[in-house]
């Protein structure tokens, strides 16, 4: 059960959800406009440091809390979700985790209090699933490091201020040749090159970000030399209870409209919601979202409580990925020509879910990650 402090969370979240996010969702996402008020009012109320200690500007709660925060924000603007998740869980948490004391008081009270955005870069255009190939360049010169290459797919990439991204320092060395870089927006040979035109998610900004003898202060180096990308993966343990349970909410968004529409859609004399086939779907439908909520709780409490969840977090968002996907399908389904229409906001629930199943790791990079947890 959650704690009074949490439901207290969850009850404040689903308000502002409710009245300030979702009114807007549909606009911002059928004119593709970032939706800065969305951040702006998440900021004020500290939803942009929510793991941060309050002594750094954050407000110092647990993963749970961020879980809880992700799938209401998500349920009510998925683009708005991702780009709160790439904020909190990406591009904060490396610094956060990697950083020494100068570099923490320099960038995450920024971060914390909303201040600048940050973003995250791993993923390169030759580098997805395989990340521990990725060919971006940082060799050193005096008391600077040179930073060359490009990164793809990168969540707020014209839209943030500040960047953690991991580039190579050593070569022949693998994943253990890889370093992160903290890298401000107007570093000069640092710019963002093309915007993604997406299936879904489209009001958050995805973006190339390019690096042409980028000059970046030996001091901006995150840990040590060759500890990037073994950063990286810690990040993307904890990133990954923020994805599924951005899942989990444009899921419960999905079901929340079907189950509205199956009460008050007419078809041959009596509501849809009547008939056994729509109901037996909508029954399914509840009940692996709370199997993915229980899921994605358990790993965050497993965080929570410095207990292994790398294994968890990965169960957690394979299943609330792909059970969100299927809810959304059903959703349609149940709207029938009216969910094929952006009439019904259905079809932006079944559009903007499938970036779950891809992002922080794909389906099949979940099954391998579980499967050497299992020992195999």
């Amino acid at each position: 059960r959650l704690s009074p402090e949490q439901k207290a969370l969850q009850d404040d979240i689903r308000a502002l959800a409710d009245n300030v996010i979702a009114p807007k969702a549909a606009y911002h996402e059928q004119n593709e406009i970032f939706p800065e008020e969305n951040i702006r009012e998440l900021a004020k109320r500290g939803y942009l440091g929510i793991t941060i200690p309050e002594s750094y500007g954050g407000l110092g709660l647990d993963a749970i809390c961020y879980s809880i925060v992700s799938e209401a924000v998500s349920r009510a603007c998925g683009s708005t979700g991702i780009t709160v998740a790439a904020h909190n869980a990406l591009g904060t948490q490396q610094i956060w985790l990697m950083g020494n004391e100068e570099q923490k008081q320099r960038f995450i009270p920024q971060l914390a209090s909303g201040r600048k955005l940050g973003a995250w870069g791993l993923t390169e255009p030759s580098a997805g699933s395989d990340a521990g190939g990725l060919l971006t360049t940082a060799v050193e010169d005096g008391d600077e490091w040179i930073i060359t290459g490009s990164k793809a797919f990168i969540t707020t990439g014209h839209t943030g201020d500040i960047f953690t991204i991991m580039a190579r320092t050593d070569k022949g060395n693998g994943p253990r040749g890889i370093s992160a870089f903290v890298i401000e927006k107007d570093t000069p040979g640092f710019t963002c090159g093309t915007k993604e035109n997406k299936m879904g998610l489209r009001a958050s900004v995805t973006s190339e970000l390019i690096f042409e003898n980028c000059r970046v202060p030996k001091e901006n180096m995150l840990g040590d030399r060759g500890m990037g990308f073994i950063g990286a993966m810690k990040i993307l343990d904890s990133g990954r209870i923020g994805i599924g349970a951005m899942a989990l909410g444009i899921a419960q968004a999905a079901l929340d409209a079907s189950i509205e529409y199956a009460k008050t859609r007419q078809q041959f004399g009596k509501p849809i919601g009547k008939k056994q086939a729509i109901a037996f779907m909508l029954a399914t439908d509840a009940m692996k979202i709370d199997a993915a909520r229980l899921l994605i709780r358990r790993a965050a409490w497993n965080k929570d409580n410095k207990l292994p969840f790398t294994k968890e977090a990965s169960m957690a968002k394979l299943f609330a990925s792909e059970i969100g996907t299927e809810v959304c399908s059903n959703a349609i389904q149940i709207h029938g020509g009216h969910g094929y229409t952006t009439r019904f906001p259905v079809e932006r629930f079944y559009r903007d879910i499938k970036l779950c199943e891809i992002g922080e790791g794909t389906s099949e990079v979940q099954r391998i990650v579980i499967s050497r947890q299992l020992g195999l």
